[in-house]
């Protein structure tokens, strides 16, 4: 019979250690609604585990911070892979360790999935770097999210977050809902003109969303520095961070179905 419940309720060392010490023989399947895991065990072993490209040991630790989702444990589906011989107290010691380290980390970086951008203070601040750090920094591009700087570094994204951890501490870096998969590519080829008129149509866009909203003055502000930064001339970047300002502001004020609307509508602009 399958075992299931929520990741909200329990933790995922716990989960695993009360099917594991009755030695059963099968495989933890975790989901979310973008994300999947698997942990396979035999006779109660833990024996293998895979979340994305990552497996091993990593991939256990990576889903043990996974603050939600939902799973399931089909006892009898064997694997004859074997990417974990760590013993299960050792293994799940330290899932739990990064649990705990992960409940600091997430009070700046509350997700993976987020885009690490650079502040304006970030260009008039003296400070030292560690290599690793430096590391982090030369790959951040300000569309890379922080799992996609880890396959780039390829290191953990946990190892990321705690690399990022000072920077978002000290304001040289914030962190940006990511834009998707916007079409990026026209936008870059637009002229002054032409990218003007596109931030006025998005514009308006999300001020048909917030209309009567208090969160109206947030978009206004953002309008504002937006046309500063259009005639300084930054102009794509500037139309990049706006549409990234204008979502953060539609899905503070409206959740997260009215923020994905509203990029769905501005890709359409842009693919038009």
């Amino acid at each position: 019979m399958a075992f299931q419940g929520s990741l909200k309720e329990l933790p995922l060392p716990d989960i695993i250690q009360l099917v594991s010490v009755s030695g059963k023989t099968g495989v933890f399947i975790l989901t979310t609604s973008s994300h999947r895991g698997e942990i396979y065990l035999r006779d109660g072993e833990i024996v293998h585990s895979v979340v994305g490209d990552v497996q091993g040991e990593e991939a256990v630790y990576q889903l043990a911070i996974w603050q939600e989702g939902d799973f399931v444990f089909n006892p009898g589906v064997a694997n004859d892979v074997r990417t974990i011989k760590k013993s299960n107290t050792n293994l799940l010691m330290e899932a739990a360790r990064r649990i705990d380290e992960w409940q600091v980390l997430s009070k700046r970086i509350p997700s993976t999935g987020l885009v690490p951008i650079f502040t304006n203070q970030s260009s008039s601040t003296s400070i030292s770097f560690t290599p690793n750090e430096w590391a982090v920094i030369c790959k951040i591009d300000e569309r890379r999210s922080i799992e996609d700087l880890a396959a780039v570094l390829d290191i953990s994204a946990f190892e990321v977050c705690k690399l990022l951890y000072g920077l978002v501490t000290a304001n040289l870096v914030e962190l940006k809902e990511p834009i998707g998969s916007l079409q990026t590519d026209r936008l870059q080829k637009m002229s002054p003109v032409e990218l003007a008129s596109i931030a006025q149509v998005i514009q308006e866009q999300a001020r048909e969303l917030l209309v009567n909203h208090e969160k109206l003055t947030e978009l206004e502000a953002t309008t504002h520095r937006t046309r500063i930064e259009m005639e300084s001339g930054r102009g794509f970047d500037a139309v990049l961070d706006m549409i990234r300002s204008l979502e953060q502001v539609v899905s503070s004020a409206l959740g997260p179905n009215q923020s994905r609307a509203f990029l769905e509508r501005v890709n359409q602009q842009l693919s038009s």
